[in-house]
Formats: C-alpha cells, sequence, structure tokens
C-alpha cells in the first residue's frame, strides 16, 4: 500500500513476539553505524544453488512486473544507489532475469547463466552470520457491515484530517496548530474517546478481528449484501507495536511455546474480558481506506503469493534492504496436509521486495506475504523458521548484453 503499508504482518513473531527469547537471538538487532545489510558473495563456496528453484515459477513473472512497474515511478530514483547497484541496474536487473526464466530449458542451465551473469549479495542477517527470521502474513477474509448494528459494533476507521505525514509514509504526529506537531493519540485513548467519530469505514462484528485487521494492513471483508469490499492501509498513528502474543506469555496466559494465532484466538473466546486488558497496550493504530485490485505493498503494487516478501526499508536514502528488488530466499515454510495437519517443508524460491511492516526491522527479519483467506491466514500463523536471504543484481558489463 503505497501509501504505504505496515505490512499485514500476521507474523507469527507479532503474535507470539519474543521470537528472539524463543531462539536466543536478537533477530531485530540494528546495524552497527555505517554497516549495510548484503554483501556481495565473492566466495564460490557461499553462493546458494539455485536449481531447485527452476520449476518453481508460478506468479513470479506477474511479481517481477509489478516491481518492474514500480520502477517506472519518477520518486523510486531516489532510493537508489543501493550499495553498487544504480536504478537503472535494478531495472535490468529483472528484466535480465525474467528473459532468463522464459529461455533457461534446464535446471542446470538455470543455474549456471544465474551464476555467470549475476552478482550474488548476502544477508548479513542478525548475527553478520547471515541468520534471518521469517514469519508469514496474509489477507484475511472477515464479515462486515456499512453500518453500525447490534451484531457490528467494532469499526475500522479512515485517515484523521488532524494526523500529519511525509510522502514517504513517515508519521510526524497531530497538528494542534499550523506550526505545531504533537505525538497522535494513543490506541486507548482513541478507542475510549470520540476522536475519530465520522471517520468510519466499516464495521465487523468481532473486536479481535478488527485489531488483527490492524496488524496485518488489509482485508478482504464480505458485506450483508454477499459483495466483497477491500480495504488497505491508509496511515499509522505512529506508536510502537507490542506484541499481542508476546504480552499473553509474559503474562503468564499462553505458554511461550504454544502461542500461535490458533491459540490467541482461543484464549480470548474464552477469556473476551480480557481484551480490555491486552489490546490498549498495544499503542500502535493503522488508519484505512478502499482499495480495489489489491493487497497492496509498500510499493503501492499489488503483492504476490510467495513472491512477495516484507522488508526493512524505513529512511529514504538508508534503506536496510533493496525496493523492488530480486531475492532468493532459504528457509522452511509451513502446508497443509491431507485431514488439516500442517507440515514443515524446506524451501527454496525467488521472492520480490515489495513490502514493509511496523514490526520487520532490521536485516534479521523478513515476512513472506502467503496470500488470502482462512488457509493462508492459518499457514501465516503457523510460519517460524529462520533462513537466509540473497539478492541478484546484473553484473554491470552484461546489463546491455545477453547473458
Amino acid at each position: 500500500m503505497n501509501v504505504r503499508r505496515i505490512v499485514c504482518l500476521v507474523l507469527i513473531c507479532l503474535y507470539l513476539g519474543g521470537c528472539a527469547s524463543w531462539h536466543r537471538k536478537d533477530y531485530s538487532k540494528p546495524l552497527e553505524p555505517g554497516q549495510v545489510a548484503l554483501k556481495k558473495i565473492t566466495d564460490p563456496a557461499r553462493m546458494p544453488d539455485f536449481r531447485p528453484a527452476f520449476h518453481d515459477k508460478v506468479g513470479l513473472v506477474a511479481s517481477i512486473d509489478n516491481s518492474l512497474f514500480y520502477f517506472t515511478h519518477p520518486s523510486s530514483e531516489s532510493y537508489f544507489p543501493y550499495l553498487d547497484v544504480s536504478h537503472s541496474r535494478a531495472v535490468h536487473s529483472l528484466e535480465k532475469f525474467k528473459f532468463l526464466l522464459q529461455t533457461a530449458s534446464t535446471p542446470d542451465e538455470f543455474h549456471r547463466r544465474i551464476v555467470g551473469g549475476f552478482d550474488v549479495y548476502e544477508s548479513v542477517g542478525c548475527d553478520a552470520k547471515g541468520t534471518v527470521f521469517f514469519t508469514g502474513y496474509c489477507t484475511p477474509i472477515y464479515d462486515a457491515s456499512r453500518e453500525p448494528t447490534a451484531e457490528f459494533r467494532f469499526p475500522l476507521y479512515r485517515q484523521p484530517p488532524d494526523l500529519v505525514k511525509t510522502i514517504d509514509g513517515e508519521i510526524l504526529g497531530r497538528r494542534v496548530r499550523e506550526d505545531v506537531l504533537v505525538p497522535y493519540y494513543t490506541r486507548a485513548e482513541l478507542e475510549r474517546g470520540k476522536k475519530l467519530r465520522g471517520l468510519e469505514l466499516v464495521y465487523l462484528k468481532d473486536r479481535l478481528e478488527a485489531f488483527l485487521v490492524h496488524v496485518q494492513g488489509s482485508a478482504k471483508l464480505r458485506l450483508r449484501d454477499g459483495s466483497m469490499l477491500e480495504v488497505g492501509y491508509a496511515a499509522k498513528n505512529g506508536r510502537p507495536y507490542k506484541s499481542l502474543g508476546r504480552m499473553l506469555a509474559d503474562d503468564g496466559k499462553l505458554r511461550r511455546d504454544r502461542v500461535s494465532l490458533t491459540t490467541i484466538k482461543r484464549y480470548f473466546r474464552k477469556h473476551p474480558e480480557d481484551l480490555d486488558v491486552f489490546l490498549p497496550r498495544n499503542e500502535s493504530y493503522v488508519f484505512f481506506r478502499e482499495t480495489q485490485g489489491g493487497p497492496y505493498g509498500s510499493l503501492g503494487v499489488p503483492v504476490t503469493a510467495y513472491r512477495s516478501i516484507a522488508t526493512d526499508k524505513h529512511k529514504r536514502g538508508k534503506d536496510v534492504y533493496p525496493r523492488g528488488g530480486l531475492a532468493f530466499i532459504k528457509t522452511t515454510l509451513p502446508s497443509s496436509a491431507p485431514g488439516g495437519a500442517i507440515t514443515k517443508r524446506p524451501y527454496s524460491g525467488f521472492i520480490l521486495d515489495q513490502d514493509t511492516g511496523g514490526a520487520i526491522r532490521s536485516a534479521g527479519r523478513a515476512d513472506v506475504y502467503l496470500g488470502e483467506g482462512p488457509e493462508a491466514e492459518k499457514l501465516a500463523g503457523h510460519t517460524q523458521a529462520e533462513g537466509r536471504i540473497y539478492y541478484l543484481f546484473v553484473k554491470t558489463a552484461l546489463m546491455r548484453r545477453s547473458l
């Protein structure tokens, strides 16, 4: 959502919160001053094997085209150069890789042409050893109403007129006078007051579902007449995010090793009164707008299931990861087995960096978009694994030549 998206974070880490405490690593550790997230691979032994991704191309060309469309926007040029990658080189990299996808005939040829034609950059991760913690996000589908009723009582709101943000979506605060800005209201202040009256966009019937739309930054809503309404991120209040799952674990309500979206929902079904206790502790609050053709990532282009990733890119000229870039990830992702069981499988595939998120900070975190609806929501809630990220940029000498 450009119009920047908070990123739909079904992040299991957002629900679990304490990813670092689970694995005794600080995945959100910031880079040292002057350090960059990517390092060019010069040792062939560190080069990943790209062959497993040869047969996995569904949605990849469409996602590449979405990034190429982003690069046609003049504003995209302001985020380059990134390391030694110019805006032109970023564009040529996608065009060259798209051609390679359509012409390589075997896994071996695929791998050989990538290694021969592209510089590969490896993420330093959270520990300078390449370790990245992957989570998942999705677009949920919930029931909603345009008008409030006895059943539909929990609104999503439009962006308020007194909220001030930059062209890049950075929240500056609340304007109280022409020359005075103050921090915007917290979630608790907004929920207990009437400050957003008149800005109601749509109403949900479940308070926790409304909260989860805030977490994920977008949703598809099934209205009472059967039509579907898409809502997407418009802005947020600029307040810090606090994990619901971590709060529940810290307070002893759930075992830390059992926290998931499923267990969180089950807990609040049994203890709805605790919504008043835990939800206001998360000061972050999201405002929405109606959208079509989405969901959209922070680049303003649609995100694609298993082909879009959210990483840290929160400051102009100081992005941790490059916007719109082609990445290759190695991690473990969940899948549904017969009978509804969730299994985990090693995954190696290409993906485009098209999104960001309020809790996706540092070189040690990444969030994979897994699609829309209940199945995607279930899978996203079980996505939690270490892995590695690599970015590919065509070799400078080959920018205008065939690979």
